[in-house]
């Protein structure tokens, strides 16, 4: 059944000007030959590959014409899946697709399952796990950055340097085994040792350095989880609003106005931000307002950043103060707002309570200060510059937790070493170093955890 020839839908659902069914598997093209139908009357299993075609799809029983397509024909492996690849594109638009789609199933292709295009560029060899991740990594990517990141990773940058950690790893395993096959040569050992530490050490640093970029990879990935806080009537929806550039939150002089969260993700100088609106904190007698604030503080224990917002038209209140205790221990960045009022606030305090964090005013009516904040939000996690392009990025949770355990192995291994520890027992770390990096693209992965990976995929990848 792995092999078998698949057929899925590619393209988004809905209208459009075209749309593409992907075939893919040993009977790709006969499948097509039986029902694509060219002015030239000739076979596609005569024609030569990479080449695309006019004609009509017919039922082949009836003659009925079911669809005016262009058809791709690409023979393996010179293909994503490595196999024969038929991608035909008709007019966009449910019933078509659907209509040409039901035509190749009935004629002998199976539907594919969710990202079965792409497990098959992985079993048949033409992309390694990490590369097959890195696919989805740029179907959903959010940002330029994000992009670039997951465009490195497909092309095989971090799976080159993986392959070369093993391979410093394999050279110390195979002395280990001289070591272990000759031991009556002492000059064996004391080769053994020196190499296993030079390259245990070099491959440590190397894990180090991946783990340095994860934290910014994984944002880049998944989006900064940003919550805007404050007591009501402050302008966080105006802030919301000011950011996405889109009036998605309701704004009015009414404290209490915002009952519920709001999120949108927007883009903010390459990163991107899972943007979280809240109800004001406050004690209140309001039901639905009461429910809103309780959930405001449960999303608040999941944030990564959080944009205090404070009035500039007001003195300093006691919630206000009790928001700062309440996120002290957390990254967040002071929003002084509404500096279009005359000042009520003392400006030395908010700094005095906000320590090292930066404050930033604004004006939201007057569209002043955004820029500064967005300049802000991008110094705090990236310092200000971040090039996807000059490092390998790990962006993937998975990755990560495989480098950690890869980490914890290798430096054990260094400290037996040093410690003078038999070597045949170093070996073990060495040995389990080198598994855990070779789950990261794929070489000593289980089949069950490439089922789950792949299911993740939309249905036509």
């Amino acid at each position: 059944m792995e092999f078998d020839t698949i057929a899925a839908i590619s393209t988004p659902m809905g209208e459009g000007a075209i749309a593409i069914v992907r075939l893919s598997g040993d009977e790709a093209v006969a499948i097509a030959d039986r029902v694509f139908h060219a002015p030239s009357r000739k076979k596609l299993s005569t024609q030569p590959s990479h080449t695309i075609h006019y004609g009509h799809l017919k039922e082949p029983e009836s003659g009925e014409v079911v669809e005016e397509v262009m058809l791709s024909m690409m023979k393996g492996p010179k293909t994503f899946t490595r196999e024969d690849v038929v991608e035909i594109n008709c007019h966009g638009g449910i019933v078509s697709v659907n209509r040409v789609l039901q035509l190749v199933l009935k004629n002998g292709a199976r539907l594919a399952e969710p990202g079965e295009f792409t497990k098959r560029a992985f079993l048949n060899g033409r992309i390694d796990l990490s590369q097959a991740e890195a696919v989805m990594d740029l179907i959903r990517a959010k940002t330029d950055r994000a992009m670039n990141v997951a465009l490195g990773q497909m092309d095989g940058k971090l799976s080159r340097l993986i392959s070369e950690l093993r391979q410093a790893l394999l050279e110390t395993l195979a002395q280990v085994e001289v070591n272990i096959d000759y031991p009556e040569y002492d000059d064996v050992e004391e080769m053994t040792i020196p190499l296993m530490l030079e390259k245990s050490t070099w491959v440590m640093k190397e894990i180090e350095k991946l783990l340095q970029t994860s934290s910014q990879g994984k944002i880049l990935r998944e989006g900064l989880s940003t919550v805007i806080l404050g007591r009501p009537n402050v302008g966080k929806s105006s802030l919301l609003n000011s950011l996405v550039q889109e009036n998605k939150a309701i704004v009015t002089d009414v404290a209490g106005t915002t009952r519920d969260i709001i999120e949108e993700y927007v883009n903010v100088r390459g990163v991107p931000l899972r943007l979280v609106d809240t109800a004001g904190i406050r004690e209140t007698e309001d039901i639905v307002e009461r429910i809103g604030v309780e959930r405001s503080r449960q999303v608040l224990k999941e944030a990564d950043l959080i944009l205090l917002v404070v009035n500039y038209g007001d003195e300093l209140t006691e919630e206000d103060e009790r928001l700062f205790e309440t996120i002290q221990n957390m990254d967040y960045i002071v929003v002084v707002n509404k500096t279009d009022l005359s000042q009520q606030i003392d400006l030395a305090r908010v700094q005095a309570l906000a320590g090292n964090r930066k404050v930033v005013t604004t004006s939201l009516l007057k569209e002043e200060g955004v820029t500064e904040l967005e300049e802000a939000i991008a110094a705090l996690f990236f310092e200000g510059s971040l090039e996807a392009g000059d490092m390998t990025y790990v962006s993937n949770a998975r990755h990560i937790a495989l480098l950690h355990q890869a980490h914890s192995t290798i430096k054990d291994a260094i400290e037996a070493a040093h410690a003078g520890v038999p070597v045949d027992m170093i070996q073990i770390d060495v040995t389990r170093t080198w598994e855990l990096l070779g789950e990261i693209i794929g070489d000593t992965v289980q089949e069950s955890l490439i089922n789950q990976l792949f299911s993740q995929f939309c249905l036509g990848k």
